[in-house]
């Protein structure tokens, strides 16, 4: 049981860990958290993306990526498009655009980007 719970806190620990580094991140590419956005509002983020999937929204195919600063998540989503070249899991972006609400969670149609090295 105390292996149990060690390896929890561990693994929250480094989970925490991982967030202050991303929210450091953010703040000195010179954006707010997505966290303090608000609906319809225009935005500057910055994150690593957690995911990229392709799905139809609405009947079109678009191309949605989780984009994570450490303090929340927004929905990437391109419409029209199957595949952007640099957009994948794992890669560090900067996304400007609009902010939204669907479904309880913020996502951003169409935004520009800018990929970290």
């Amino acid at each position: 049981m105390t292996g149990l719970i060690s390896r929890a806190l561990e693994r929250l620990s480094s989970e925490n860990q991982e967030a202050r580094e991303l929210e450091r991140g953010s703040a000195s590419a010179g954006c707010r958290p997505i966290v303090s956005q608000t609906d319809r509002s225009v935005c500057t983020i910055h994150g690593v993306l957690r995911s990229v999937t392709l799905r139809p929204v609405d009947g079109v195919t678009a191309l949605e990526a989780e984009l994570y600063d450490g303090s929340a998540s927004v929905t990437l989503i391109w419409l029209g498009r199957r595949k952007i070249e640099g957009v994948s899991a794992g890669r560090q972006l900067k996304a400007y655009g609009r902010i939204g609400m669907r479904g309880g969670q913020r996502v951003i149609y169409n935004p520009r980007y800018e990929l970290e090295a």
